[in-house]
């Protein structure tokens, strides 16, 4: 029996506990620190649609159009639709931790529009990863149930498939660090945010980017996985 039966859990804990850990450290991180900071007002009382607004103009960007969507954190660039989505809590609020989110988002405008080449290839990979996030897992456990060289084969295409999500994470660091240092460089000079309420910036910013992390890593993990299980039932 290969490792998926034998022991294979065990091995499952070893090689991904860590990351599972690390990933619920980063999202209570995250989650405390805009809490924190969200109860906290900025001197100038801007909202994060305001902030948005003054950077993307700064910078050129006054066709980039910015909307208030649903859900907590859901914060997004669309570079399709050329557009700015900022939850309520970011959207409507004029605190510190806003503030830094709305930055950020509108970082990922100035990437687009500077053709900056970690996110077009994260946004060519966008496809690819919606399908093998879900379809790779299923070929990779259908093949393993064949106990034949086509059986293996097919495991092999699956974690193929499901391995792009885990290349596709990779890509995302750069493309998240580099939107954080462009939304902090610009609140730090544009005059909008003072030197003390940069702190409350960067500790969000910061604990948002360990998530990014945390996820890298824990896709990493689990394509080992994978490929332990093959490996083991080929010498098996």
């Amino acid at each position: 029996m290969y490792p998926l039966f034998s022991g294979g859990y065990g091995l499952y804990l070893l090689i991904s506990l860590p990351a599972l850990l690390l990933g619920l450290y980063a999202q209570f991180k995250v989650k405390s620190a805009f809490e924190k900071f969200s109860k906290v007002r900025s001197y100038l009382g801007l909202t994060g649609a305001d902030i948005a607004r003054k950077m993307l103009d700064s910078n050129g960007l006054s066709n980039v159009k910015i909307e208030e969507v649903n859900g907590f954190l859901s914060d997004h660039y669309d570079p399709k639709a050329k557009v700015l989505r900022l939850s309520p809590e970011v959207y409507r609020s004029n605190s510190v931790a806003a503030a830094g989110v709305a930055a950020h988002e509108s970082g990922h405008a100035l990437q687009d529009a500077l053709g900056y080449t970690p996110l077009k290839f994260r946004s060519a990979m966008v496809p690819t990863v919606q399908i093998g996030s879900w379809l790779g897992p299923i070929i990779f456990f259908i093949g393993l149930i064949f106990a034949s060289s086509f059986g293996t084969t097919m495991a092999w295409i699956g974690l193929g498939l499901f391995a792009a999500t885990a290349l596709f994470a990779l890509i995302t660091l750069p493309v998240e660090i580099d939107a954080s240092r462009r939304a902090k460089g610009w609140l730090s000079t544009s005059g909008v945010m003072y030197n003390t309420e940069m702190n409350g910036v960067n500790t969000v910013l910061d604990a948002a980017a360990l998530t990014y992390v945390a996820g890298a890593i824990q896709a990493i993990t689990t394509v080992l996985y994978y490929a332990f299980i093959l490996l083991g039932r080929r010498r098996d």
